[in-house]
């Protein structure tokens, strides 16, 4: 999993005898062809530059095991370009002669827009260019992640700012950073999904349980500490107890952690019986008086109903049994030492369907935080933003052309000519060419040439970078 040379589609290796003959330079580019959302948060590709691309990535040992994998894969051994590999090693020190320009990450972009460019520096490594698609083409990943997550922000800031006690965009920033917790540690397909994933959901919150989040915003990101967590419950943890027993696993709870912020699961039997009789009556007293805020956890059912539509609900039992008080904005806050997390069935839709219930109930959104699993970081794949990687430029025998595809069966898939610049204007991105633009309005920057990297970005940078257009 560490050789470039394989780090590729099959059909890619046998792409260097397509290309027109004389063919010196490939130019192609990165971008969102529309999609779920309109403005593309850029971001993951570092990790693939200090992972995969940068140093001597090329060795004998790599060509030889190429070697020997694509005789027997293709069965024929004169397809694998040996002699370009080995050119790479010995004229280039096995670094990779591609220029990469990118958007800085964490950037937001509008879909439809040029997010990266790679080309070939050697124009006797004219096919390594697409060679390097497949791997490129996975930032889409972190890409997608960060721009939902970045969203799913958008829509909680818009109700906090409705229901909300906090005034002010700092206060209100605050307030929201740990409104949407990452649970999806065990429903991605990969530790490294979870990684990549974990730290993209960071950039626009700051609670999480996917410690390999932390782990990869620190090492490919320089970030100490991206994101935290408090001590929760699971069902193992309360149901081994025995349901006789609820009650006493959830005076534990309270016990262990006497001060601080705590989340407790209780729906293992009755989450309403839970609110009203456990929490509400036999627990009501160690509650109030202890330091510190019970975070209650609904884990199944119809999200909106059991929190507040239903009759019983929770949000109506909590109110009863805890009081509440009524911010400037006219909306209903609980006792400030309960709160409520729910983390089951929890994707954009469902965030937005139970904070527009609570409002039209009266409840602040200060009241709720959220979890979320499969769907931040699982429940989504290339086509969710229709990110393209397409050749848009070429040079053969000294003269540039243009490149491109315009499918009659699909003008959606049409894609972009000649060498692309992104432009900023009045607050706008705009895609232009180079005839149609100067070097010094291109927001695109180097990034990555000859095997070294020439821009690194800390995780703090790329959180202000999102930012932008909130």
């Amino acid at each position: 999993m560490d050789n470039i040379i394989l780090l590729t589609d099959s059909y890619k290796v046998s792409h260097y005898r397509q290309y027109p003959p004389k063919t010196e330079y490939v130019y192609s580019y990165f971008e969102s062809r529309g999609g779920r959302w309109q403005d593309i948060v850029f971001f993951g590709l570092q990790y693939y530059l200090k992972r995969y691309l940068a140093g001597q990535v090329v060795t004998q040992e790599k060509i030889d095991e190429a070697d020997e994998l694509f005789a027997v894969h293709f069965g024929d051994k004169t397809l694998f370009n040996r002699s370009a590999w080995e050119y790479i090693l010995h004229e280039h020190n096995g670094n990779l002669p591609v220029l990469i320009k990118a958007v800085p990450e964490g950037t937001p972009v509008p879909s439809f827009n040029v997010l990266m460019t790679v080309e070939n520096t050697d124009p006797a490594c004219y096919w390594l260019t697409n060679y390097l698609e497949t791997l490129l083409v996975q930032v889409w990943y972190a890409s997608t992640v960060a721009t939902q997550s970045r969203e799913m922000r958008y829509l909680i800031t818009k109700y906090l700012n409705r229901t909300g006690t906090a005034h002010g965009v700092d206060a209100v920033d605050a307030a929201c950073a740990f409104k949407l917790h990452d649970f999806g540690y065990r429903g991605v397909s990969s530790v490294e999904s979870a990684g990549i994933g974990g730290a993209a959901h960071l950039i626009s919150f700051k609670g999480t349980d996917t410690l390999a989040g932390l782990l990869f915003a620190k090492k490919y990101y320089n970030e100490p500490m991206a994101g935290y967590s408090i001590p929760a419950a699971e069902h193992s943890t309360i149901t081994s107890w025995g349901q006789e027993h609820e009650v006493d696993a959830m005076n534990n709870m309270l016990s262990v952690f006497p001060a601080g912020t705590v989340a407790v699961v209780s729906d293992s039997f009755n989450i309403f019986e839970a609110c009203s009789n456990l929490w509400g009556t036999q627990l009501k007293d160690t509650i109030l008086s202890r330091n510190g805020t019970l975070v209650i956890r609904p884990d199944s059912g119809d999200p909106v109903q059991v929190l507040i539509k239903g009759q019983p609900n929770v949000f109506d039992i909590l109110s009863e049994k805890f009081g509440y008080y009524t911010n400037d904005n006219g909306f209903k806050i609980l006792n400030d030492k309960i709160r409520v997390i729910q983390g089951d069935g929890i994707d954009f839709e469902t965030i937005d369907s139970i904070l527009y219930a609570l409002q039209q109930k009266g409840y602040s959104a200060d009241n709720i935080t959220f979890g979320s699993g499969g769907a931040l970081l699982q429940k989504l794949n290339r086509d969710t933003l229709k990110f393209a990687f397409k050749c848009s430029s070429i040079v053969v025998d000294g003269v540039r052309r243009d490149v491109f595809k315009n499918p009659v069966t699909d003008k959606g898939k049409q894609s972009k000519r000649g060498c692309l610049r992104l432009v900023r204007k009045d607050n706008a991105y705009y895609t232009k060419r180079f005839e149609e633009s100067s070097e010094s309005e291109d927001c695109l920057v180097d990034v990555f040439c000859n095997g070294n990297i020439l821009q690194k970005y800390t995780f703090n940078e790329i959180r202000e970078n999102a930012k932008a257009f909130y």
